[in-house]
Formats: C-alpha cells, sequence, structure tokens
C-alpha cells in the first residue's frame, strides 16, 4: 500500500509539473514577445513547439514502454525534461526558446504518456477512477499555480526563472523517481513487434509536423501544399498501421472498439475547444483590460482550481455511474462558456469573465476524468501503454488545433504584425471568431461523447 501511495505521489507531482509550466509560461507570453521582439505567429509557437513535439512522440513511446517497460520510459522523460527546462532558461532568442520547448515536450511525452499506465497497472480497477482523477486533479493544481506563481515571478523577476524553477523540481524528483521505480522488467505481457512498426513512425512523424505548421502559411500555395502533404503522409501512414501485424498504434482498436474510439475523439475535441481559452484569455487581459502580469494570472487562476477540486469527485463518479453521463453534461458546459467568451468587449467586467472561468472549469473537470476512466477500462491490460499513449495524443492534437485555429485567424487579422502592436477593435474581432469556432466544436464532441456506448466494467 505504502508502494503505491508513493508511485501515485510520484506521478502526480510529474504531472502537476508539466501543467504548471504550461500555463504558467501563458502568463509570460507578452514579455517573451517584448524581450525576443517576436510577431504573433512566432508567439504562437513558444506553446506549439512544445505541443508538437509531445504529439509526435507520445504514440511511439507508449509502443515502446510496452516493449521495454513504462517505468523506464518515464525516468528518462524525467531527464530530458529537466534538461531542457534548463537549456530554454538559458536561450538568448526567440529561435533557440522554440527549439529547445520542443525537446522539451519530447521529455513531456515520455513521462504523460507512461504516468497514467503505471497509475493502473499498480492499482485494482476499482480504484483507476480514483487514482486517475488524482492525477488529473494534479494537472489542474499545476493549471491552477501556474497564473498566479507565474504572473507573480514575471512580475517581480523574470520569465526564465520559470524555466529555471522547472529544471529544479524535476531534478529534485528524478532521485525518488529511481528509487521507487526499480522494476525494470516489463510490467506486462510481451509485445511484439519488428522494425516496420518503426518504420512506419517516421511517417507519421514527417507528416504531423508539415501538417500544423501548414497552418500558419495559409492562405498562401505552399502552405495548402505543405497541408495536403502532411494529411496524405498520416493517411498513408494510418492506412499501413491498420495492415500491420505489430503496429506502433492500434488502429484496429478504434475499429473494434467503439467506446474507444468515441472516447478518444470526445478527448481530441475537448481539448481542441478548450486548451485556446487561457492563450486568448491571457492576452485580452494584459493587452485590452491593461492588467499586470501578476493581476491576469489571479484572474485566469480560477478554471484551473474549479477543475482541480471537481475532478477526484467526477472520476469516483465515474466509477459507479456511466461516464459518459458526465463527460457529455461536461462539454455542454464548456460549450456554454465559450459562448460567453465570444461576447468579451473592452468594458467587460471582470466579474463576467470569472464567471466563465469558472463554468468552463467545472465542464473540463466533469469530461477529463470520466473519458480518461473510460479510455482505460475499454482495453485488456497488455494494451494500457499504447491507450494511455493514445488518449494523451488526443489531448495534445487536440490542444495543437486548438492554436492552429488560433494561428490561423492572427494570420487572417494580424499578418505577421506582433500582438501588442494591433488595434483593440480587430483583436477583439479576431478574438470573437476563435471562441465561436471553438463553441460549435465542443457541441460536436458532446454528440460523441453521448453516443460512445456503455461502458461494461
Amino acid at each position: 500500500m505504502k508502494h503505491s501511495f508513493s508511485i501515485l505521489l510520484l506521478v502526480a507531482v510529474s504531472s502537476f509539473l508539466g501543467s504548471f509550466l504550461g500555463s504558467a509560461v501563458n502568463i509570460a507570453l507578452p514579455q517573451i514577445e517584448k524581450d525576443f521582439l517576436l510577431n504573433s505567429i512566432q508567439l504562437s509557437w513558444i506553446v506549439t513547439a512544445f505541443l508538437l513535439s509531445t504529439a509526435m512522440f507520445l504514440l511511439p513511446v507508449g509502443k515502446l514502454g510496452d516493449i521495454v517497460g513504462i517505468k523506464i520510459i518515464f525516468k528518462i522523460g524525467l531527464v530530458i525534461f529537466s534538461i531542457a527546462s534548463l537549456l530554454c532558461a538559458l536561450s538568448f532568442s526567440g529561435t533557440q526558446l522554440i527549439i529547445f520547448r520542443f525537446f522539451q515536450g519530447i521529455g513531456a511525452a515520455f513521462v504523460s504518456t507512461t504516468g497514467p499506465a503505471i497509475l493502473v497497472s499498480e492499482f485494482p480497477p476499482q480504484k483507476r477512477g480514483r487514482v486517475l482523477g488524482i492525477s488529473v486533479s494534479a494537472v489542474y493544481f499545476g493549471l491552477a499555480l501556474g497564473p498566479i506563481l507565474g504572473g507573480i515571478i514575471t512580475f517581480y523577476l523574470d520569465w526564465k526563472t520559470l524555466f529555471f524553477l522547472s529544471a529544479a523540481i524535476g531534478t529534485v524528483i528524478l532521485f525518488p523517481a529511481f528509487s521507487i521505480l526499480q522494476k525494470n522488467t516489463k510490467d506486462f505481457k510481451t509485445v511484439n513487434y519488428n522494425k516496420q512498426t518503426f518504420r512506419n513512425v517516421i511517417l507519421f512523424l514527417l507528416g504531423l509536423p508539415l501538417l500544423i505548421y501548414s497552418t500558419t502559411q495559409f492562405p498562401k500555395v505552399h502552405g495548402w501544399i505543405l497541408f495536403l502533404t502532411g494529411l496524405t503522409l498520416l493517411s498513408f501512414y494510418i492506412f499501413l498501421e491498420k495492415k500491420s501485424e505489430f503496429p506502433a498504434f492500434e488502429v484496429k482498436l478504434f475499429f473494434k472498439n467503439r467506446i474507444y474510439l468515441f472516447s478518444n475523439l470526445a478527448a481530441l475535441i475537448n481539448y481542441s475547444a478548450t486548451f485556446a481559452i487561457i492563450f486568448m484569455l491571457s492576452l485580452y487581459l494584459q493587452k485590452v483590460k491593461h492588467l499586470s502580469p501578476r493581476e491576469a494570472g489571479m484572474i485566469l487562476v480560477f478554471q484551473p482550481v474549479i477543475m482541480a477540486i471537481f475532478s477526484p469527485i467526477t472520476g469516483r463518479l465515474s466509477d459507479k455511474i456511466q461516464p459518459r453521463y458526465l463527460a457529455s453534461l461536461g462539454m455542454l458546459f464548456c460549450s456554454i462558456g465559450l459562448l460567453g467568451f465570444s461576447f468579451l468587449t473592452e468594458t467587460s467586467s471582470i466579474f463576467f469573465i470569472i464567471a466563465l472561468l469558472v463554468i468552463v472549469g467545472f465542464g473540463i473537470a466533469l469530461f477529463s476524468s470520466p473519458n480518461m476512466n473510460t479510455i482505460m477500462s475499454s482495453v485488456s491490460k497488455q494494451y494500457y501503454g499504447q491507450a494511455s499513449g493514445t488518449a494523451a495524443t488526443m489531448r495534445v492534437l487536440g490542444q495543437i488545433f486548438s492554436m492552429s485555429i488560433v494561428a490561423i485567424f492572427f494570420v487572417v487579422f494580424f499578418g505577421k504584425t506582433a500582438v501588442n502592436q494591433i488595434e483593440n477593435e480587430i483583436f477583439l474581432r479576431a478574438e470573437k471568431f476563435i471562441f465561436l469556432i471553438l463553441s460549435f466544436i465542443c457541441i460536436i464532441g458532446m454528440i460523441l461523447s453521448f453516443y460512445r456506448g456503455k461502458l461494461e466494467r
């Protein structure tokens, strides 16, 4: 029992670290823009580079974890993340920061893929919802502290301190990780693979960045060429994986398991709709409302605090009732909140913004833990690593798509002009369209979530 609790604590702390840094960086973006003289598209890549590398490596890492052992991969991920965080802090240009954020995302992929798989291997089925809820709550606790501490640190010290702090925390938890996770043998039964397994992955590693980068090049011709090339490579990858005897990405699970398919699609859509909220509101509060990073952080904290409070509760509820009811209701709350954000103006009250953040936070809490419980409970034990990796991939892909939607509207409305040089009227017009699109996407996700089917325990 003590051993299992130590593992839960370790996974929770590592989950907290990644989410804390992500939300803290969002608050620091206007300061980073000024220090490195970045335009609006370059600024968005400070976030997107991290998400892109995470998405690229989640699937192959999930397979690799099933082959060599998820605990080994977890420890390697902590090392990579800590080193990359230090390099981010030592960056001297926006280009360097984007590159090191990319490597930081690789470390995050190693950790976030294997964390949930480690938990479900250590705890019995009747406790999965509870421990996954605690893990998700740790993520949201990091999201909650990120805006507050990020705003304070950026205001009084410097944004680079955020990365120094992350490197320090990552280094500290390395020692208990290597002490607690001593079992180096594979946790599950032997998973077969061959050279073709990883050859197919190359198509994914090439296709995804082309697809995402193309969104920043619209509506130019070469942007569409990159988009179609990336889409073709990804389609070919899925085709080969479906035929492969030892796939890195279990495509067949999607065709054979309706609950697994719809739950992953719901996760993809949920994060596509909600991730850009903090990014956009951070810019809105500091640009349009003229708040300091510290003041903006104190407002944005309301969403993740609500998420952190209610995620363990919804996780436990999903062990007793059908998760799809909770998840679908959560998507409805998110859609209402996003629709409300589309009405923001220069004179919108802070109370109105906080109320919407509370609504969205409650909606995400209702969705996340029950949906993750459904995904992990809908597959057999041998696929825990891949299911965990796939779920994490859906989350990060959704976050990337959310940022891509933002990037497309930034290109259309701002061009390559820096955000702080854009007139408020133009910024608010772009923001309105972004939130309307995200609200509509959330409605689609709610429908998919509800019709996923009944989960058999």
